[in-house]
């Protein structure tokens, strides 16, 4: 199609997905600190089975997994593919489709899982009714992205695009294949597999939902929004392609990491184990990438508090992908499996890696969205230090936590008998479980903050529109 002057981007579907991303931050982080307070103080789920942990924790995971970073991944990639492709998103009705369509999941999702009507797979725990309307939006999703793309009036493909495409497509044949089950009623239904190769299914989602959902879509967050903000070109673009191929093939055959010691065939866990570990090499080029995008302006980072956001969540990619990597090794996974040690590393990865860029990305796009500079960019540089303050409190508690869990749980005297009971392992853990509650509970000030912010900015601004722009520009 060739653009006419009176072409426009669609910013609508990015405005509706930017603020339903600060909404759903909120009430998934909400549900976190709950949950974390009933760790510490268990009267909290007051004897409601619908406010127990088993009940919450799987809507604090969809919250903040799919409804905060699966909106802000709307958002970002809708805005980058018609920025990068110089064109208006294709089927504007479908896209507005994905995100009324997104929402009715969401508050399916909120409405269910307290109610405990689950299929009980980690990160795939609705029921089969919302698991097909998930397969529908999903494939409309991508028929509005690679439209989008198709109809593109430069002919390179810039290789954020490539990151939210390969998400947007490994993401809907794992949510398939992962979810093919027998319906026995409305709302329950049981796996078309069983045993070992269920839980080998199951971890070939799981871990490739944290590859491709978490890691994927985001690092096309971080290869647009860190050279835009930073006004400086990508430290290296045939870095970003090496760094693309090597992830995609090598992230898909991680998995059975998540089985050691189970009934999973020894020669399948060596297979996870050994693809982990080349995965760091990946990881940390993309990383190496992202902060030398900096080169020569580093002084930015001293005035320039979305700057801060963007480059300390890509520090904390690069740290969570080390630690992935080393707790892959079946011997260190000895001492770290089943403890909070893996919580800990599974939250410097939501909240400093995915929440952080989600949120510089947010910042970034909503003075472009409302036409209006940021209410306080001074709030921005609060927000950024309750950020950082409340990650390292949760994730140092949670590794002392979990080391001291692994190590007491395995201690046994000389004649073979354990030396503590399984109950003085979880008392030691008291304080440690307090502070990861204050973590959560300032990360969750930082997010009202934020709303506080937008919601002014957005009061005292107005829909932008804005031309599509011919290539030369």
């Amino acid at each position: 199609m060739n653009a006419t002057s009176s072409e426009v981007y669609n910013y609508k579907i990015v405005r509706q997905f930017s603020l339903v991303t600060i909404l759903w931050g909120i009430v998934g982080m909400l549900v976190g600190v709950l949950i974390a307070a009933q760790m510490v103080w268990p009267a909290l789920n007051f004897d409601t089975p619908w406010l127990t942990f088993g009940r919450l924790r799987p809507l604090h995971t969809n919250a903040v997994v799919f409804a905060f970073g699966g909106s802000a991944l709307f958002a970002t990639s809708y805005y980058v593919v018609q920025r990068t492709c110089h064109t208006a998103l294709a089927l504007p009705a479908l896209a507005s489709f994905t995100f009324w369509g997104w929402q009715l999941i969401i508050v399916s999702a909120a409405i269910t899982l307290p109610l405990g009507i689950t299929s009980s797979k980690e990160y795939a725990e609705l029921e089969w009714p919302i698991d097909i309307l998930i397969a529908v939006v999903w494939v409309s999703y991508a028929i509005v992205f690679f439209g989008t793309i198709v109809k593109r009036r430069v002919k390179h493909i810039y290789v954020a695009n490539w990151f939210f495409g390969a998400f947007i497509l490994t993401v809907a044949i794992l949510h398939i294949f992962n979810n093919l089950a027998i319906p026995v009623g409305m709302f329950k239904s049981y796996s078309v597999y069983s045993g070992v190769q269920d839980a080998m299914i199951q971890w070939w989602y799981g871990h490739n939902a944290v590859g491709f959902f978490l890691t994927a879509g985001f690092l096309g967050i971080m290869y647009y929004f860190i050279p835009k903000q930073a006004n400086r070109p990508i430290y290296s673009y045939r870095l970003s392609v090496v760094h693309f191929w090597a992830l995609i093939f090598t992230y898909i055959w991680a998995g059975p990491h998540h089985l050691h010691y189970t009934a999973l065939p020894d020669w399948a866990q060596s297979i996870g184990m050994v693809f982990s570990l080349v995965l760091l090499a990946p990881s940390w080029g993309g990383m190496i990438n992202g902060i030398m995008t900096l080169s020569g302006a580093w002084h930015k980072l001293r005035t320039d508090p979305i700057l801060k956001f963007l480059i300390v969540s890509v520090s904390f990619y690069g740290m969570s992908t080390f630690e992935g990597p080393m707790m892959s090794i079946k011997t260190v996974n000895a001492l770290s499996h089943y403890t909070d040690w893996t919580i800990g590393h599974v939250h410097s990865g939501a909240l400093g890696w995915v929440g952080m860029v989600s949120i510089g990305a947010l910042y970034y796009l909503i003075p472009r969205l409302y036409d209006r500079e940021i209410y306080s960019v001074r709030l921005i540089e609060l927000h950024f230090w309750m950020s950082t303050i409340g990650i390292v409190l949760y994730i140092t508690a949670m590794w002392i936590a979990g080391v001291m869990q692994g190590l007491m749980w395995r201690a046994v005297n000389e004649d073979g008998t354990l030396i503590y009971s399984f109950v003085e392992a979880v008392d030691a853990m008291q304080p440690y479980y307090f502070v990861r509650f204050l973590g959560g509970a300032i990360y969750l000030a930082g997010m009202l903050l934020m709303a506080y912010n937008v919601a002014k900015t957005v009061g005292a601004g107005k829909p932008a529109s804005a031309p599509v722009l011919s290539p030369a520009h």
